[in-house]
């Protein structure tokens, strides 16, 4: 049995999209919420059901650019771009 051209370029093309989903897989980069005093309120709330999306609410307090602790400037939201959606990127720590 012969592969045909076009057999050849579909099989090439399943190996380009398993390498690129290979490719950008792995550990994620982002800086988890520290296991702190500061913070441990926020991983009590999460473990007695409170949602996110509540919590990413509560975020702001602290973390602001008006004498809080601030943003990196390659940070991709800020309060003032739009809704806060911390916990989206910045996970939990596992204990």
């Amino acid at each position: 049995m012969k592969i045909a051209k076009k057999d050849w370029f579909f099989i090439g093309l399943i190996v380009v999209v398993v390498g690129v989903f290979y490719a950008i897989s792995g550990e994620v980069r982002t800086k988890k919420v520290p296991y702190d005093d500061k913070h441990m309120k926020f991983y009590e709330a999460f473990q007695k059901g409170q949602g996110k999306i509540e919590l990413d609410a509560q975020c702001p307090v602290c973390h602001n650019e008006n004498g809080g602790v601030p943003f990196p400037k390659d940070h991709p939201v800020k309060p003032a771009d739009g809704p806060m959606r911390c916990l989206f990127c910045h996970k939990f720590k596992q204990k």
